[in-house]
């Protein structure tokens, strides 16, 4: 089995008075993780909860700390899995964690124990918390050696990295389209109030058909006959689901910086490639410099992630077009990356070099991409 990067920066928050939170999008392997730590403590020190099941759901919901002692009994360790199921989740995570300050609690949800804000006011300052992705390219570095991980980078920009998909590569586009559909964001249906979904569904493929590019809104709006703000919520919504994320544009207020537009892109290009039906080789597609950008982006957002590292994430471009696709923030220090599939050679802009003087630009592409995500 492929272990899981976060699992030790998880253990190692243990038995420090506060829960664990580990969100992430659905099929990512969030069971099979908590999973894995449970079995490295003895069974009798051990309690899982899957509240899919009905009976435990009631168990869980507006609960005592009597009734909460009376369920766990002496176990040390407590697992609530997709604990967005329960009503008023976060009050009964808060009462645990008060009244049990020597157990350990572990809850794991999709988006909506994020989309129903039942966790962020009870818990502030009781809890710890993680987001799982899918699979990145040094967890995958357990299974493949380097020059076997490039041999199936190809398949993997395409098909993406979702574990199922690593598990039954010969179902994966069946899977995917699975995923894809409403599956993948059924908390977004079920916990909000989406009074048109196919709208929702329509949004999603307008962006994935727009990887790598600025996203107007307005456009968007326009487009679809919804008003921007529907534009609005629905991309919040999808972010909340882990089914997209924005990079804003970095500005200290130059003139010719662009300041409104945002780019979009999927956390995972499998799920993209899915969505627009598309799951052609590389080598006769026409969307290969997005796809690669997506990718690679997503694999630097993962590896932050999992190791802990605080950034701030922005792309740059000047309305005179002069760009850089990915640029990271931290300790005050700027750090560019110009990310192309065919490039050989790449020259930062001028105009950016001197308004932020000490920053640098790399280039990154598919024969020194290893550093920049973490393998």
């Amino acid at each position: 089995m492929i272990k899981r990067l976060l699992q030790e920066r998880i253990e190692a928050c243990f038995f420090k008075g506060k829960a664990v939170i580990v969100y992430g999008a659905r099929q990512v392997g969030k069971t099979t993780l908590i999973k894995a730590i449970q079995n490295k403590f003895p069974e009798n020190d051990t309690l899982y909860l899957n509240c899919d099941e009905p009976d435990l759901r009631g168990l869980l919901t507006d609960v005592t700390s009597t009734e909460l002692q009376a369920l766990i009994g002496r176990r040390k360790i407590i697992f609530i899995d997709e604990a967005q199921r329960i009503k008023n989740i976060g009050l009964t995570l808060k009462l645990f964690v008060d009244n049990f300050p020597d157990r350990q609690l572990i809850a794991t949800g999709s988006s909506s124990l994020d989309l129903s804000n039942k966790i962020v006011e009870p818990l502030t300052g009781r809890k710890y918390e993680f987001h799982l992705f899918p699979f990145s390219l040094p967890e995958l570095s357990q299974k493949f050696s380097l020059i076997e991980l490039r041999r199936i980078l190809e398949s993997r920009i395409i098909l993406g990295m979702y574990p199922e998909i690593e598990e039954k590569p010969d179902e994966a586009q069946v899977l995917l389209k699975s995923l894809a559909s409403s599956y993948l964001y059924k908390d977004i249906l079920q916990y909000q109030d989406i009074r048109r979904p196919e709208i929702l569904e329509k949004l999603l493929i307008a962006l994935a058909l727009q990887i790598g590019r600025e996203v107007s809104y307005n456009e968007l709006a326009n487009s679809l006959g919804v008003t921007k703000e529907t534009i609005t919520n629905y991309i919040q919504l999808l972010e909340k689901a882990f089914v997209i994320y924005r990079l804003s544009p970095f500005s200290r207020n130059l003139r010719n910086e662009l300041s409104k537009l945002r780019k979009i892109y999927f956390y995972d290009t499998g799920i993209r490639n899915a969505l627009v039906n598309n799951f052609n080789s590389l080598q006769i597609r026409q969307d290969v410099g997005q796809l690669w950008e997506n990718f690679m982006i997503s694999e630097r957002l993962k590896r932050n992630s999992n190791n802990g590292y605080l950034v701030n994430a922005y792309f740059w471009r000047t309305h005179q077009q002069q760009e850089i696709d990915y640029l990271e923030e931290s300790g005050g220090r700027l750090s560019g990356f110009e990310i192309k599939w065919q490039a050989r050679k790449g020259r930062a802009p001028e105009t950016f070099l001197k308004a932020y003087p000490g920053s640098q630009v790399e280039l990154i592409n598919r024969d020194n991409f290893e550093a920049f995500v973490g393998l």
